[in-house]
């Protein structure tokens, strides 16, 4: 894909649609060029409405409203319902629970463990229940039955009574020996951390399906059914499949055992096909692939399972024995499609390596078709091949690039997609938090497009041997990114529009009949679009981040939008946290929040400062800070992000700082900033040392030249 195409988008019909500025042509163009007709959805997939009974909208997981009396024309009437502290506005936990509307109440889960029912017209608390202490994300709950099902840090599943929250029953998951008799309990689930219950509940025909997290702890996935009426287990399907399972073969030894694997965001459903279809994570160890050889199945796939049986009907692997943590991880989307003459049904699949993979529901086979490309190998980490790549064109670029975000913090290694690594951390681009990443996608049906939130995000990985640390985000790095429609009948992307923050990390889209989709990002602020080409038409400040995907219900026939606003630790590490539950509706008459100090887009350093008059304005390069002591460390380091000492010095304006590589170092040290190329110490051999003096106020970044990963800070005021 050549790079003006992905800076203006490239058509899926009718040429190439530029959308910047988004003038009145543009926006005819873009007409022009929707993906339609869309055929209507089968029986089980019909769009959200009155209700959101489930996080996704739909068991197809198309987060779409069929409402329309809030449209591209009267958006700009929107205001505050209501709004709610649900948790007395506290600031200490991020939140990741997406809403679910019925009968005009809303349900919603908080990181603090507690679920609550909501009066969706005034924001009045009907009931409030705590499931525990032990705190963990949570995603949302499912209904059925005339019950509410949550999990809880405990890892123990319970269904409340809908009316009053009363807990009916209760059942505890990831205990020892579940499926698999070699399991120890004496040391977690077979070798590994026993990891812990994530994403949302799903509930369809008496079951409810509950998946799983802690791949990079070495936890060995696996999908629950349960029975929704009892919390019997129904079924389980392992991630890593165990001896005697189809894909055992597929580890080295008895490398499956903390083979990871986990299915950490909810599944969708097709009912008429009777299948479940689950996404499944990256293997352990998650950058080192020496010490299990093999696909590693099935991790990085898409499964398709049978709802009653959790047996395997097919799988899609999207990236063999995965060393870069593509884990593509994300909630499959199951649309009716019109290609050419023919109807296809499909499920849409794929995230971080910034690829749609398009298969057949029924059969696991690529719509567009599938190339096994050959790929960089390095022996050590045992690489595959080959790695697959769909037919239609990347919705993200396939390398870092010097004109975004994804320019390259200097001297690291770099490569595109799929470069191998081994002792030195190298940077590529889509990275851990790039492409889309865990975002909820939306369809829409009234212009045929699929809307995701992506991540422009450099990811830097070594094998983590001898102490080694994966810079997932290179310290001083930028990030931004972008929201993006894909046409699903070409796999291509139409448009994009991209900005300021990352959108990649739960910042879920909702599209509606009323033409107007809405989307929040880390800053707070919400933001509704013209479903056309991305027009902001309106523009809310929550409070807090913004990373759930809003919901759309209705109560005696008046259309109201919610969204929980609670922030999120990734990417950005600051992005402001909080609890504000928010509904919205034409004419109302809340005021929005507060703005809050919005998180830095760059990849901060965030040890404690420490004033250069305290250390004679010096930094020791290859050293780590001893806090404790307040001098620099006794031993050389060459591994570590911080073995500057300090990492973060603060000056005044006129200061002389000296940079000295110790003579106690056996290597050669350096220090050069970036990206301003302010100073630049080149190679400092062990005894030598280096000055420069700032005459102008800032934070100044730099790294070692020759251990690039080792990366300090100056403030200079």
């Amino acid at each position: 894909m050549r790079r003006r195409q992905f800076l203006t988008g490239a058509a899926a019909a009718g040429g190439t649609v530029a959308l910047t500025p988004f003038g009145e042509a543009a926006h005819a163009e873009a007409r022009s060029a929707m993906a339609l007709p869309v055929p209507r959805q089968p029986r089980g997939l019909e769009p959200a409405g009155r209700d959101f009974p489930k996080v996704g909208g739909n068991l197809g997981n198309q987060n779409h409203s069929s409402l329309r009396k809030i449209t591209r024309r009267n958006v700009q009437r929107l205001g505050g319902a209501w709004h709610v502290n649900l948790e007395g506005g506290a600031t200490d936990r991020h939140q990741q629970s997406t809403i679910v509307a019925q009968d005009g109440v809303l349900y919603v889960q908080t990181r603090q463990q507690n679920v609550f029912a909501i009066d969706g017209r005034t924001g009045a608390v009907k009931w409030k229940t705590g499931v525990g202490a032990e705190q963990t994300n949570m995603r949302g709950v499912a209904l059925g039955h005339g019950l509410v099902f949550t999990t809880s840090g405990a890892n123990i599943v319970h269904a409340l009574d809908q009316r009053t929250g009363a807990v009916v029953w209760q059942r505890e998951l990831l205990v020892a020996g579940e499926g698999d008799p070699g399991c120890d309990p004496q040391s977690g689930q077979c070798g590994g951390n026993r990891g812990g219950l994530a994403g949302a509940v799903v509930y369809h025909d008496g079951l409810i399906y509950i998946g799983t997290e802690g791949s990079t702890a070495g936890a060995r996935g696996r999908g629950y059914a349960l029975n929704a009426r009892t919390g019997e287990v129904v079924w389980t399907f392992w991630g890593a499949p165990g001896p005697g399972e189809y894909g055992n073969d597929t580890w080295e030894g008895e490398s499956w055992k903390t083979g990871g694997a986990v299915c950490w965001m909810h599944p969708a459903v097709d009912p008429e096909l009777d299948l479940v279809y689950w996404t499944f994570g990256n293997p352990y160890p998650r950058t080192n692939g020496s010490t299990r050889g093999g696909a590693n199945l099935f991790a990085n796939c898409i499964v398709a399972i049978d709802a009653k049986t959790g047996k395997r009907r097919w799988h899609f692997q999207s990236v063999h024995h995965d060393i870069w943590d593509f884990d593509n991880v994300m909630s499959p989307v199951l649309i009716d499609l019109q290609i050419g003459h023919r109807k296809r049904k499909v499920v849409v699949y794929g995230s971080k390596t910034g690829m749609y993979y398009i298969l057949d529901r029924a059969t696991g086979k690529p719509v567009h078709g599938m190339t096994e490309r050959p790929a960089p190998q390095e022996p050590r980490q045992k690489t595959w091949p080959t790695q697959p790549f769909p037919g239609g064109e990347p919705f993200v670029q396939q390398a870092p690039s010097f004109d975004n975000t994804t320019r390259p913090v200097p001297y690291y290694p770099t490569g595109p997609i799929y470069t191998p690594f081994w002792d030195d951390a190298t940077i590529l681009y889509p990275g851990a938090g790039g492409g889309a990443d865990w975002s909820h996608i939306s369809f829409s049906p009234h212009t045929g497009f699929l809307y995701v939130g992506y991540g422009l995000i450099n990811s830097s990985f070594s094998n983590t041997n001898g102490g080694r640390v994966n810079t997932a985000r290179p310290l001083g790095e930028y990030f931004s990114g972008g929201i993006v429609a894909v046409d699903p009948r070409t796999n291509k992307p139409v448009w994009r529009r991209e900005g300021d923050w990352s959108l990649a990390h739960g910042n879920g889209i909702l599209s509606t009949a009323g033409r107007v989709m809405f989307q929040g990002g880390p800053d707070g602020v919400l933001k509704a679009m013209d479903d056309t080409d991305g027009r902001e038409l309106w523009s809310w400040q929550c409070g807090a981040g913004v990373h759930t995907s809003p919901v759309s219900y209705e109560i005696d026939g008046e259309q109201y939008i919610a969204v929980f606003a609670g922030g999120n630790g990734l990417p950005y590490p600051d992005i402001p946290k909080g609890d504000h539950l928010w509904a919205f509706k034409l004419d109302g008459k809340v005021p929005p929040a507060p703005a809050p100090t919005p998180p830095s887009k760059r990849n901060q350093i965030r040890t404690a400062p420490v004033a250069g008059s305290a250390v004679n304005n010096t930094v020791t390069l290859g050293r780590v800070w001893d806090s404790s002591a307040g001098a620099p460390g006794g031993t050389e380091n060459t591994v570590a992000q911080n073995a500057m000492s300090p990492q973060h010095l603060t000056v005044p304006v006129g200061t002389t700082v000296t940079f000295v590589n110790p003579e106690g170092n056996v290597y050669s040290h350096g220090a050069a900033s970036f990206f301003e190329h302010v100073f630049n110490s080149g190679r400092l051999q062990p005894g030598r040392s280096f000055t420069h003096t700032f005459t102008a106020p800032g934070e100044f970044f730099y790294n070692d030249p020759v251990f690039p990963q080792n990366t300090g800070k100056i403030v200079v005021k």
